[in-house]
């Protein structure tokens, strides 16, 4: 740990050779945050917390990562969470290098595995992978060398989005157990609503899944402490944050929602709505947004609206996870 960011909890030492599927990087990858609890979470926003501080007083230590190797391997589209992950092992002083299929070997026929023993080869020490199916930074971790961070699989999980939204409600409203937390929209397709699921539930929030009900899967409802929705006005009434997601219609075959006008004329999030919320409630979105079909313009750039925000810290997350992960490394060799 640099002398600049302390370490909130001692690390579990990893004796094992094989990959652990842990949540929290008490293993040697990230993959989800199933099965994460509080004792997991809580120092490790900790460490994110100082990290975010430390950025924004340009004092960031660059030695952490120095002399590693992360590379950006993106089998999807993606800016914000690519360009995040590329500043927080710039900041932390790794090499770093963006990979995109466009541009590799995978789009000329190469295997997920023979890529991972490219990788292998090439030594990298840190692997961020985005890949259109879920699973598939799992079976990487089972194969490659390096420490595996899941940047968004499928619809299956995006931890390191649950992790910036929880530090981002956290430093607002101070806690994150007893508040009521509206997700709305295109939940059936999100991966980034079902890391939110796991972690805001352990931490003790009350979740509400609002949307058309071909969007909102019915088997959510049976999980304890999550109400569904299929009315915005209901759904968002008292509640203390109101998260959008945006409508994936690459996900989608078509015919689950009717036209934009519609869809935002009956879940779009705008100030009428947003009012009936919690004075204060927080507006958030993952983005990319799409404007006019899950949020308003003047709601997102609202005072309530801490989307920018969530991008900070976004980097603040990454940059702890990246020195977690390295430092897990290290105990095991």
């Amino acid at each position: 740990m640099s002398a600049a960011a302390a370490e909130p909890e001692s690390s579990p030492s990893s004796s094992s050779s094989e990959p652990r599927f842990t949540a929290l990087p008490t293993g040697p990858h990230l993959l989800g945050l199933e099965g994460t609890g509080p004792e997991e979470i809580t120092p490790f926003l900790d460490l994110a917390e100082s990290y975010a501080l430390l950025s924004r007083s340009r004092k960031t230590p660059r030695d952490v990562l120095q002399g590693r190797t992360l590379i950006n391997l993106f089998f999807e589209d993606s800016t914000r969470t690519r360009t995040s992950f590329e500043l927080a092992g710039k900041r932390l002083g790794a090499d770093v290098v963006n990979m995109t299929v466009a541009t590799s070997s995978v789009n000329k026929g190469e295997t997920l595995l023979d890529t991972a023993s490219t990788l292998n080869a090439m030594r990298c020490d840190l692997l961020v992978v985005r890949h259109r199916e879920a699973g598939a930074p799992a079976l990487l971790a089972q194969k490659v060398n390096a420490s595996v961070v899941n940047a968004g699989d499928g619809m299956h999980e995006h931890p390191t989005q649950a992790l910036l939204d929880a530090l981002t409600i956290r430093r607002h409203l101070g806690r994150l157990d007893g508040l009521e937390i509206a997700i709305c929209g295109d939940v059936a397709h999100s991966r980034v609503a079902r890391s939110n699921l796991h972690l805001l539930r352990a931490m003790g929030s009350r979740i509400r899944l609002v949307g058309p009900p071909t969007l909102v899967p019915s088997a959510f409802g049976a999980l304890e402490g999550v109400t569904l929705y299929d009315n915005m006005e209901d759904g968002v009434r008292d509640a203390d944050v109101v998260m959008c997601l945006r409508v994936q219609r690459e996900r989608m075959g078509g015919g689950l929602i009717p036209s934009a006008r519609e869809y935002f004329s009956l879940f779009g999030l705008d100030r009428a709505r947003l009012r009936l919320a919690r004075p204060g409630a927080l507006v958030m979105h993952p983005g990319p947004m799409n404007r006019g079909v899950e949020i308003a313009s003047d709601v997102a750039d609202s005072p309530q609206s801490v989307i920018t925000e969530q991008v900070e810290m976004g980097v603040a997350v990454r940059m702890a996870v990246l020195d977690r992960l390295t430092r897990q490394r290290e105990k095991a060799a």
